[in-house]
């Protein structure tokens, strides 16, 4: 079915925060169950049985719910459905019809009742009963919502799906209303629920940026050595809203950057995708990207998050994939800020700023692309070892050595092509294994570090690679889904309807406001 929310497609969903995995219903095969907590009602319950008798025992109290089911488009079908509620005395207060979206021979049926818990369970199990439902969602939440606001199921006869109730005359399905419980919970890999939490994924490095491995070109530097040493203190020592401190390159740094540099500068033109040479000149005016200059974190984090709500933070070294991907979600970057040795400066075994800042950058500054990095992130959030290890390898083979087409040609999007000069111009050469990109086979691809990849993957636009992402995403095993709040900057869990629907009274108000907009277009511009 598609919903009636989704009319904006994902699209809309995307802009509000929403994980890759969140905005459609999980298809379940026939007879499968919900896992079902009631331990968060048993206190309700119990106070409900105390006022009433004194004896502890659940009362019926009267209240409101609704239910969705639907019927095969015959004569007398919904008579039959209707009967089931007289004989168990529930009260319609209001009831409407719609042909369903997701079989034409079958229509929708919304009831908005008044009943006691006691006499709804019992309809229940009478439709179940009658209609062969493989599987429902019982509205212990329902019961003990302050608010007295209505959730409602849906009684389908092949599918185990739940809709969450935004009004009578709108409803769209979501996961069910199991309410998680911190039992459920704490099998889940913790992942930072606010954004300075993101302090304890960056102090995580596997590999400090002064422990240099003996085949690395300044292992035997010891100049060298001291001066990354000098940039892993500044990075362990940085906490999230602090000004990055201003780092004083040298001279021979200031070199190394201005020859990588001045030879990628050669390549952008013919080999970088529209969207990088769209934003590299902003870069130069506004962060200071010129030959004789290496630009300061501190400028780039605030360029990008007035252009994209990116923000960068400095990094000692090497991250895990969960915690790199971890600030991801967060619209973070983690960036290093040493520059690679001055002995081979168009070669590098590691991360440095020229890559950062030549490669990642320039794209992050762009929405689309900074939606899909966002997307990846928050799809790691909570996900089991190999699922954050099948994004990561995604994320290597689209955002690091990723390719699109534009104007029928190759155009390289990766950061780790657009910073090497030597691999740019080998993956849109004739000798590079180009393939689509699938997520489902691209996460089984090994990722090469000190040669050129095997395999590049191509999409036809930033889009196209977010839309299969998000559909790879719903693979990932996760009891739950996340929403980023913009305004508080943390991680919202989406684990039952009460979470839910605060995030619906956000999108209300996107809506209002879009409407008011069509409105005045319709009334000043004739449109």
């Amino acid at each position: 079915m598609q919903p009636a929310m989704m009319m904006f497609s994902s699209k809309y969903w995307a802009r509000r925060g929403f994980s890759l995995d969140s905005a459609l219903p999980e298809e379940r095969p026939a007879g499968g169950g919900l896992s079902l907590n009631r331990s968060s009602s048993g206190k309700n319950e119990e106070k409900k049985g105390n006022k009433g008798n004194g004896k502890g025992e659940s009362v019926s109290e009267g209240g409101k719910t609704a239910v969705v089911f639907s019927l095969k488009n015959e004569v007398g079908g919904l008579v039959k459905a209707l009967r089931l509620f007289q004989e168990k005395h529930v009260s319609m207060v209001h009831i409407e019809s719609r042909k369903s979206k997701r079989r034409n021979s079958e229509v929708e049926i919304f009831v908005d009742c008044d009943c006691s818990k006691k006499e709804f369970n019992e309809l229940i199990q009478l439709l179940k009963f009658q209609t062969n439902i493989v599987s429902l969602n019982p509205p212990e939440n329902i019961w003990t919502d302050e608010e007295g606001k209505a959730a409602f199921v849906s009684l389908d006869l092949d599918t185990d799906k739940c809709f969450a109730q935004v009004s009578p005359q709108s409803y769209a399905p979501v996961h069910s209303t199991h309410i998680l419980s911190s039992t459920d919970l704490d099998c889940v890999p913790w992942f930072p629920r606010k954004i300075s939490e993101l302090d304890k994924c960056s102090q995580r490095v596997l590999m400090y940026g002064s422990e240099l491995d003996a085949d690395h070109p300044g292992f035997k530097d010891n100049v060298y050595r001291q001066r990354r040493k000098y940039f892993v203190d500044v990075a362990m020592s940085y906490k999230y809203g602090q000004p990055i401190p201003r780092v004083e390159y040298t001279a021979e740094e200031i070199k190394t950057w201005g020859v990588v540099f001045r030879e990628l500068s050669k390549l952008y033109p013919t080999h970088a995708c529209r969207e990088y040479l769209k934003n590299f000149p902003l870069l130069t005016k506004y962060c200071g990207y010129r030959e004789d200059n290496v630009p300061q974190l501190e400028d780039v984090s605030v360029f990008l998050k007035e252009r994209s709500g990116f923000t960068v933070r400095p990094v000692a070294g090497y991250l895990s994939p969960r915690d790199f991907l971890a600030g991801l979600a967060y619209r973070v970057f983690h960036c290093t800020q040493y520059i690679r040795h001055g002995s081979d400066p168009l070669y590098t075994p590691e991360p440095d700023t020229c890559h950062e800042l030549l490669g990642h950058v320039p794209l992050l500054a762009d929405p689309k692309f900074a939606q899909f990095s966002q997307e990846i992130g928050l799809a790691s959030l909570g996900a089991s070892d190999e699922d954050v290890q099948k994004l990561a390898t995604c994320y290597f083979f689209t955002i690091e050595f990723g390719l699109c087409k534009q104007e029928g040609q190759l155009r390289a999007y990766g950061a780790g092509l657009l910073s090497s000069i030597g691999e740019l111009k080998h993956a849109l050469s004739d000798k590079a294994n180009v393939k689509t990109f699938d997520p489902k086979t691209t996460c089984l691809q090994e990722c090469l570090i000190t040669t050129f990849q095997e395999a590049y993957f191509v999409s036809e636009s930033f889009e196209e690679a977010k839309e299969k992402m998000r559909d790879f995403a719903k693979s990932i095993n996760r009891p739950f889904s996340v929403y980023f709040n913009p305004y508080t900057q943390s991680i919202e869990i989406l684990k039952d309807t009460r979470s839910i629907e605060n995030v619906v009274q956000d999108l209300r108000s996107d809506l209002n406001t879009v409407c008011d907009a069509l409105s005045k277009m319709n009334r000043y511009l004739g449109i």
